[in-house]
């Protein structure tokens, strides 16, 4: 008795399993973020394989964080069809990238343009390290030169008393 109870509860479960994705509610499933890309037809597989590298490569503007292969927005769909369609009328990726960067601008490229703003960005924080430390090693150049003029200048009288001081110590010895 107890292994039929097995059976049929390995078979619900089975079933269950398998009818599973059909039963959830559209753009949910595991698969989900990939259907939308493969619903376009590509006349060759270089098309493809630069579809997907493009879809994986931009941002979707609306989503956090989502590349557009990754996003059901309706802003990321658009966009797929518009990266399907210049693909499919033959522009190159650097056309491509431009439109993206015209439309939606830095944002949308996950590994951004190199520009002036982005190599201040990058090397801002070293900039600001190095003219710190400049401007701490000209004031303590300043600090020592004003220790250096500060030293007592002596009047004649002074000088002829030290050196009388100085000529009894050398007698001495």
């Amino acid at each position: 008795m107890m292994s039929g109870m097995w059976k049929t509860g390995a078979l619900f479960l089975a079933l269950v399993l398998w009818s599973a994705p059909a039963l959830m509610p559209e753009g949910t499933g595991s698969g989900a973020a990939y259907a939308a890309v493969d619903t376009f037809e590509f006349e060759t597989d270089e098309q493809q394989r630069r579809f997907r590298r493009m879809s994986d490569e931009f941002r979707c503007p609306m989503c956090q964080n989502t590349s557009l292969t990754g996003s059901n927005g309706g802003v990321a769909e658009d966009l797929r069809r518009e990266i399907y369609l210049m693909i499919m009328d033959g522009k190159t990726d650097e056309e491509i990238e431009q439109f993206m960067f015209e439309r939606y601008g830095d944002f949308v490229f996950y590994r951004p343009r190199l520009m002036w703003q982005t190599l201040l960005l990058w090397f801002g924080p070293l900039l600001f390290l190095l003219l710190g430390g400049w401007i701490i090693v000209g004031i303590v150049r300043r600090a020592q030169q004003n220790k250096v003029q500060e030293q007592v200048v002596l009047n004649e009288e002074e000088q002829a008393r030290l050196r009388k001081l100085l000529d009894t110590v050398k007698d001495s010895d």
